[in-house]
């Protein structure tokens, strides 16, 4: 039999009817062809775990001295709410480590015994996170 002629019987058959099955849409057809995620969300932990984090700096006894004296300055003048910049360590929620962030506001109280500094705006600072302190 010639190759081109071998399927000619089946060209002009009708479709054979199935009942228990509906026919499918071109858009059905073509979702069981689309790309499969079966690793959902680990790219998410891929990015997780690579991010960088810092580890928290010890104050070398100088730096701790000079800390403590920009906080007695900034006590001693309290009542003009002293604005200042402050460097300080923010510990990440997910992971070991955290991150340095600075912060520029006016001190509206230091709370020596919850040892914080309360800001006009009312975000409050950790003194023991605090790496540096500048009065501006």
């Amino acid at each position: 039999m010639n190759e081109k002629f071998k399927y000619e019987k089946i060209f002009n058959m009708e479709r054979p009817v199935n009942d228990r099955r509906k026919h499918m849409t071109n858009k059905e057809r073509a979702a069981q062809f689309m790309p499969f995620a079966a690793l959902t969300g680990f790219g998410a932990v891929i990015n997780e775990t690579s991010r960088q984090t810092a580890q928290k700096h010890t104050l070398s006894d100088e730096e701790y001295e000079l800390l403590n004296e920009n906080l007695n300055r900034i006590i001693d003048k309290i009542s003009e709410k002293p604005e200042v910049k402050v460097l300080y360590f923010v510990p990440d929620k997910t992971k070991q480590g955290g991150s340095y962030e600075s912060f520029t506001g006016n001190v509206r109280r230091v709370d020596t015994f919850e040892r914080v500094l309360i800001f006009t705006d009312k975000t409050i600072i950790k003194i023991e996170d605090i790496m540096l302190i500048e009065l501006l």
